[in-house]
């Protein structure tokens, strides 16, 4: 017999890829350069060049068993002894190799956090507008996912909410920032706050409380834009990291979990991950990916063409009347729709072929996201469909 709660699931398809198919198959109608595609965060600018010849490189001078074969159930050694030599360059705590663990993207890295700190039934909470896919990741793990009311003002943190929904059944707290859907990133002042109420709730529950800081957009910040790390505000923290985003690179699945050194059980955790994996299998990303992105760790795509996309969409937006925050980073805006469904607001933006996704799924009714990693010379072309939607709906 099949298992009904996957069965289930088919009922509640991830609204981002249904919008993303109709675009291509709209696409095949009246060429996909017509269709403002603004549904899927895959992103759009080349993969830094560097990376390529290493990759090239590597197939070139390298025994194909090095390349092709299995890495430790940790990762590649020297791979995550590159990571830690990274990170405690970058943010001065030290981490080595012990505190590292190679991982099939931020989706496989949380996959893995997830079960270190909970159990069956156990909470976890995470703050409104969030990534959809955070419900399936974390309920089919048997924990339970909560979600904080947005503070829809600025996108921060609703620490009322939060502190009203943070029990004893609560073992971690699950941040993205900058976030998935609205773009803004989250302030030291917040993050400080959060750091504080953890460890005061801690102390008064008797048992850890963990930050889950999910972090494929970390590289993508704005002029004038600060992103502080997480993990030193807070040592419990448990940083998941891709290079999806940074370097171009989502269909290679490639990140990793990063315990903060500071944690007391740090070692022991990354020694758990390569035995969770034994669970859901998981059995560390492809050789010749570890290898390459370890040789290009402080490198990034050019990234420059989404925050001149942003700045175009925000403008036009204002200008036409939208409530939106400004993005600090990321690909991501998300304007407040100029009626209270959002849903019936984005069907309409289709008869104009722009395809936008309602933010009922993202934890915040009534809002809607764009995710602008696209060409820029489609972004500006996309302006006057985005002008003559409002004019002759609104």
């Amino acid at each position: 017999m099949l298992v009904q709660k996957y069965k289930d699931m088919l009922s509640g398809k991830s609204v981002i890829r249904q919008l993303s198919e109709f675009a291509t198959a709209r696409g095949k109608e009246i060429g996909y350069e017509n269709v403002f595609d603004y549904s899927l965060g895959n992103p759009s600018v080349p993969v830094p060049q560097e990376f390529t010849d290493r990759m090239i490189h590597l197939l070139a001078t390298r025994e194909t068993s090095e390349l092709h074969g299995y890495s430790p159930s940790l990762g590649i050694t020297g791979v995550r002894e590159a990571v830690a030599a990274s990170l405690e360059k970058r943010f001065g705590l030290p981490y080595r190799k012990e505190h590292i663990f190679m991982a099939s993207g931020a989706a496989g890295a949380l996959a893995h956090a997830f079960r270190l700190v909970t159990e069956p039934g156990d909470e976890i909470l995470t703050f409104a507008p969030f990534f959809p896919e955070y419900h399936p990741y974390v309920d089919l793990t048997g924990a339970v996912l909560k979600v904080v009311p947005p503070d829809f003002e600025d996108f921060q943190i609703n620490f009322q909410a939060f502190e009203e929904m943070l029990t004893p059944k609560v073992m971690a707290v699950l941040i993205n920032t900058p976030n998935n859907p609205s773009g803004v990133v989250y302030s030291s002042e917040t993050l400080k706050r959060l750091a504080d109420i953890l460890r005061e709730k801690s102390k008064q529950y008797g048992h850890d409380i963990y930050l889950i800081s999910d972090e494929p957009y970390r590289e993508i910040t704005f002029e004038g834009v600060e992103a502080p790390c997480v993990s030193s505000f807070y040592d419990n923290t448990i940083m998941c990291y891709s290079f999806s985003k940074s370097l171009s690179l989502p269909g290679e699945r490639i990140g990793y979990v990063a315990v903060n050194p500071a944690c007391k059980d740090a070692e022991d955790m990354i020694n758990m991950c390569g035995q969770i994996s034994r669970g859901i299998g998981h059995n560390c990303p492809p050789s010749i990916i570890q290898l390459a992105v370890a040789q290009v760790l402080d490198r990034t795509a050019d990234l420059k063409v989404y925050e001149t996309n942003m700045n175009l969409l925000y403008k036009e937006l204002v200008e036409l009347g939208f409530t939106c925050v400004k993005p600090g980073g990321t690909f991501y805006i998300f304007p407040k729709a100029l009626e209270e469904d959002a849903k019936a607001f984005c069907e309409k933006a289709l008869q104009y072929d722009l395809v936008l996704v309602p933010g009922d799924t993202f934890g915040a009714p009534g809002y809607f996201r764009m995710a602008y990693c696209i060409d820029t010379e489609k972004v500006e072309r996309s302006l006057a469909a985005l002008r003559k939607f409002v004019q002759e709906t609104y």
